[in-house]
């Protein structure tokens, strides 16, 4: 399949397109500056009430009588674009695939030759997250502004979290056998925005020792002494990716005292990315881990103290045996419940080792530029602009895309897009729909492509429309059923392809513990595809939370950095303080008053699911990790979502 790069099929229609945007522009942008004027958020109204001279008020006052003049000056101009943008998108393609390429070791080429097939099997780390990406006027409803340059700032986080090592920490202790799998939220490493490893402050008191040992077993001096063992390293790992690490007890009583730190190696793929930018919604104060280049990025965090090292990753003395402190307290982050086969786990930190991102309510087109610009510094391939605009495809006009957003590290084989014909009011001015894509994750001996699908979706939002979601969701089943039929190459005598996994996920717009939502719980896609966080309709599992924030209480000093979000949410006074909870039909008491009423952890709408069947015959998909994520705190009203999948394959299928 042909991925569109460009938006139009010819030269002459893009540039038809970019002037009949550049006279409705604006008039967009005033009258997107104008509205925001008068919509504060929290924040600024805390500002407004202690300060009556508040400078934004003033800034109100004396600009909106100028936006409003520019504004109708701009009308006309704006009137005869929108004659000729509209017929244009009769033409236009659903969406904008863009390449990054990447020609080191973790470009997506690369990552193709790690995985066989064969072997213990190999992991994939999906995460999803509702951005609220809007016009900056529309954004402020849900209590979150400046729209660009969040952002910029979403992107960094993303990148940052996502290109620390992954770590797998084995605990020797006379108490504590346990293995922890690889985890999520421990920092080797916090690395700034220059993708230089920095070595945290020497507060956090020293626990153990960490011994950090290559992917042959041995250590790392021994390693570096006899060189690389004919390049049979682990599938899918290296030394800058995964490290071993073994907590020893501690000798005579006493922990053992870490050397002075010095800065550490290169970040991989492109962290470096760019020069830092402020958060707009909050100011950025020490032990915010949102910004891995912070000064004291977590206090939870893995300190990797190093020994002498150039700095230079592929450096002898970057190989050298290292130690941390604070470890302890890091590896307790991940709780496994005793009936559970996988860790969980509320993480200040974007998974080590993103594979796949998918991405909602990305729907500003200045802002996904802005977001795939960043994300490049990780992710080799991306989709964006992804929808329809006008009448195209759809029952009603649509002004705004789809707002999907998808970004790999594999390289994309396919795609579908497909708008729901059933939005209505306010939702039937976005062209909501549903993104499938096809990936390949490596190959096989006798060179059977490996591949793996993956459906993001944003389904209807207002909350009395049950009908709706529940036939959206009737819709995504079917038009999945299609593409994979439509884009398997494989028959049952001639496998050409093995399918590793299908994973369904996004923001749906409803939750498993809601009374209103009883029509969506029942669906027959939660018998088709597994939710990890789910028992039944109705019942979630005890460690699960709700992904929606209480956007009253967004800027509050309590939440308003990961870290301190991360804390306030493993309590479950904090969970009822900050989460949303299902709204009541019935009279009576405010939010926080029914908050006490109410069982559970807050709305979960924001799901991740895997399918059991469909596979390769013979190889079985489990969940290895799940984690709702923090970095996000101030910057959007969502928490994002985590699973890393665990894909097993038999010999017999090499």
């Amino acid at each position: 399949m042909v991925l569109y790069t460009v938006p139009f099929p010819n030269s002459c229609l893009s540039a038809l397109h970019a002037v009949s945007w550049a006279l409705i522009f604006p008039c967009y942008w005033l009258l997107d500056r104008l509205v925001a004027s008068f919509i504060p958020v929290a924040c600024q109204k805390r500002q407004r009430a202690d300060d009556p001279c508040y400078l934004q008020l003033l800034c109100t006052v004396l600009f909106a009588p100028v936006y409003l003049a520019l504004l109708v000056a701009s009308l006309p101009f704006a009137f005869v674009g929108f004659l000729l943008w509209s017929p244009l998108q009769s033409a236009r393609r659903p969406y904008i695939y863009s390449r990054l390429e990447d020609k080191g070791p973790a470009g997506g080429a690369a990552l193709l030759s790690e995985w066989k097939g064969t072997g213990p099997g190999k992991s994939f780390c999906f995460a999803t997250a509702n951005l609220c990406l809007l016009p900056d006027s529309l954004a402020r409803l849900n209590n979150v502004f400046n729209t660009q340059a969040r952002a910029k700032e979403i992107g960094q986080r993303i990148r940052n979290g996502a290109s620390r090592p992954q770590i797998k920490i084995y605990i020797d202790s006379p108490t504590n056998t346990s293995i922890s799998a690889a985890s999520f939220s421990s920092l080797v490493s916090p690395q700034g925005s220059d993708g230089v490893a920095r070595a945290v402050p020497g507060s956090i008191k020293r626990t153990a020792s960490v011994e950090y040992k290559g992917d042959s077993g041995r250590a790392p001096s021994e390693e570096a002494a006899n060189g690389s063992a004919s390049g049979d390293q682990a599938e899918g790992s290296s030394l800058e990716d995964a490290c071993i690490v073994r907590i020893g007890g501690e000798e005579g009583g006493r922990p053992p005292e870490a050397d002075d730190s010095a800065p550490g190696g290169q970040a991989r793929n492109g962290a470096s990315g760019g020069p830092r930018g402020q958060t707009p919604n909050h100011s950025q104060r020490d032990g915010d881990s949102g910004s891995l280049g912070s000064p004291s990025a977590s206090r939870e965090s893995l300190v990797k103290v190093r020994d002498g090292s150039s700095g230079e990753p592929g450096s002898t003395n970057s190989k050298l045996p290292y130690k941390a402190s604070g470890v302890k307290k890091a590896a307790a982050r991940k709780r496994r419940h005793p009936d559970e086969a996988f860790d969980h786990e509320v993480s200040a930190f974007f998974p080590a080792n993103l594979d796949f991102l998918c991405l909602q309510e990305v729907f500003d087109k200045r802002a996904a530029s802005k977001l795939k610009a960043q994300l490049h510094g990780y992710f080799e391939y991306i989709l964006y602009d992804v929808g329809v605009y006008g009448c195209q495809g759809c029952c009603s006009f649509k002004c705004l895309n789809s707002g999907l957003f998808f970004a790999s590290r594999y390289p994309i084989m396919d795609v579908a897009y497909h708008c729901y014909p059933n939005g209505r009011g306010s939702d039937g001015l976005a062209s909501k729909g549903a993104l499938f894509l096809k990936v390949q994750v490596g190959s096989t001996p006798q060179d059977q492509r490996i591949v793996g699908y993956i459906s993001c979706t944003h389904l209807h939002a207002l909350p009395e429309d049950s009908a709706i979601r529940c036939e959206q969701l009737d819709l995504l089943q079917d038009w999945l059923a299609d593409f994979r039929k439509s884009t398997s190459s494989s028959s049952t005598a001639n496998p050409e392809e093995l399918v590793a996994f299908d994973v369904v996920c996004g923001d749906f717009n409803f939750d498993n513990c809601s009374s209103d939502d009883k029509l969506e719980q029942q669906h027959s896609l939660f018998t088709h595809y597994k939710d990890p966080c789910r028992l039944g309709p109705g019942e979630e599992k005890s460690w699960a939370i709700g992904t929606m924030l209480d956007i009253d209480n967004l800027y509050d000093e309590d939440v308003c950095t990961p870290d301190n979000l991360q804390k306030v949410l493993e309590t479950e006074e904090g969970r009822r303080e900050y989460l949303a909870f299902p709204t009541s039909k019935s009279p009576g008491a405010g939010q926080k008053g029914r908050k006490d009423l109410l069982k559970g952890n807050g709305r979960r709408i924001d799901y991740m699911l895997y399918a059991e069947e469909g596979l390769c015959p013979d190889w079985k998909a489990e969940v290895e990790e799940f984690s709702f994520i923090t970095q996000l705190s101030g910057l959007t009203d969502h928490l994002p979502v985590a699973m890393r999948l665990m894909v097993s394959a038999g010999e017999e299928e090499a």
